[in-house]
């Protein structure tokens, strides 16, 4: 994130100027009183490591009975997919696409790569020029400091792209904006082949950054509402390597982001000269511009995958084995799958179990793909599900697995340190701050009856 902090700090002036932020989760939390009272006799409730009760493959238009849409969608438009576990290494599963749409037209300039027909996976012809150094600054680069970086000796290529830094609930993305025809050969060859990256960039969709995907819970296929601006609609994952480069996004949806043109540049010569450039390029540029030295690197990207890409088990050998057993009671199970996660308490548990599946009454899978009883999207829980009652397999759909696989889950987005990190793990299970005051109401309200 360090590449683009100067940048981010500008950009978030011109995108946020005189527009409400993101309520705060404390504000929410005002309504947690109303659904303390609403808690469920866990004593009473068997875990059931069953089917699903809607068969695989159909949409289940409400499988979470005590779950809430979107508050935050505007009026008309139909809330995000809803995904409890967004985070993992592949957000969704690889080798799935999105439907091949019409690519962008061709310029009319010389030497520009030509795009393939929909439906092809190849890019014939196009030559690679990897990057060497992202150059953020603060201002538009002048077209005289472009001209002087690209008569620098070792430097082959050149080009500026528009930039910056939005919020979404809160949480901060640093983007680019780029034309898909002459960006694509600044990507590595994996994602420059893969078609349906830069049709998305052409519909105005967002094509995150791998890394970026895990680390903020990003789920392909969902709509975010960008703070005091539109909604983006996250189509893709790929390693792009750019450091602090949370995506990137076209020209036009950049300029409805309000981007700030031309600040980030990307210059292309040998790797043994990177190093000699960056010193030199830097000795051009003003106060607050910054030249970070980019690494080879090439991560085959990842699409938004069909309904029912996998089956949500996974063998032995490739999963997490915790103790937890086969409980008589959700009580017991949610008091035991706690034990992953040391500092978590099992009643948010316990909350989200109640608000996902009504503890396993309607176990999906929902409209949006999520299944079982704590409601993971099945290429997240490749990431994090686990084997909690020691048959060898980590099976989505059966709770015994499905709860400890949550805590692993809110364990790894800092739910074990309680506080602002707590909320802030449970807003990255569905990144609404009413889903977080509403599972921190109805926690108090366990921790109330089963003291």
């Amino acid at each position: 994130m360090t590449a683009l902090l100067a940048l981010g700090g500008v950009a978030l002036a011109v995108i946020n100027a005189g527009r409400p932020s993101a309520p705060a989760a404390s504000a929410a939390f005002g309504e947690s009183a109303v659904v303390e009272s609403r808690i469920r006799d866990l004593s009473a409730i068997a875990p059931v490591a069953a089917p699903p009760t809607v068969p695989a493959g159909s949409a289940n238009p409400n499988p979470n009975p005590d779950s809430e849409s979107d508050p935050d969608a505007p009026a008309g438009e139909d809330p995000a997919p809803r995904n409890p576990d967004p985070r993992n290494p592949d957000p969704r599963d690889p080798g799935s696409r999105d439907p091949a749409s019409p690519g962008p037209t061709p310029g009319p300039e010389a030497g520009r790569t030509p795009v393939p027909e929909p439906g092809t996976t190849g890019a014939p012809g196009l030559a690679s020029t990897p990057p060497r150094l992202l150059v953020i600054s603060p201002s538009t680069l002048t077209e005289q400091t472009k001209e002087d970086i690209s008569r620098l000796k070792y430097v082959q290529k050149i080009d500026s792209f528009d930039g910056g830094a939005v919020k979404v609930s809160g949480v901060g993305l640093n983007l680019i904006a780029v034309d898909p025809d002459r960006f694509r050969a600044w990507a590595p060859r994996a994602v420059a082949e893969q078609q349906g990256i830069w049709n998305a960039l052409t519909r105005g969709e967002f094509v995150a950054d791998s890394a970026a995907a895990r680390r903020l819970g990003l789920v392909l296929g969902s709509e975010y509402q960008v703070d005091g601006g539109p909604r983006l609609r996250a189509a893709a994952s790929a390693g792009f390597g750019l450091p602090g480069v949370d995506g990137i996004v076209g020209e036009e949806t950049g300029r409805r982001l309000g981007l700030l043109p031309g600040v980030a540049l990307l210059v292309h010569s040998s790797e043994k000269a990177a190093g000699v450039l960056r010193t030199r390029v830097g000795r051009l540029l003003g106060p607050g511009s910054q030249v970070v030295a980019v690494g080879a690197r090439t991560v085959k990207p990842t699409l938004k995958p069909t309904t029912g890409a996998t089956t949500g088990r996974a063998g032995a050998g490739r999963v997490r084995r915790v103790a937890v057993g086969r409980p008589g009671s959700y009580l017991e199970l949610y008091r035991k799958a706690a034990g992953v996660c040391p500092g978590l308490s099992w009643t948010v548990l316990a909350a989200i179990g109640q608000v996902e599946s009504s503890h396993g009454r309607n176990n999906g899978p929902s409209s949006a793909g999520a299944r079982g009883p704590m409601q993971f999207m099945p290429a997240t829980w490749k990431a994090y599900g686990v084997d909690g009652d020691g048959d060898g397999i980590a099976d989505i759909w059966n709770p015994y697995d499905a709860v400890p696989g949550a805590a692993n889950y809110l364990c790894a987005n800092g739910a074990g340190r309680g506080g602002k990190k707590l909320e802030k793990a449970i807003w990255f299970y569905n990144h609404s701050w009413s889903y977080v005051a509403k599972v921190m109401g109805i926690s108090r309200g366990y921790a109330a009856a089963y003291p």
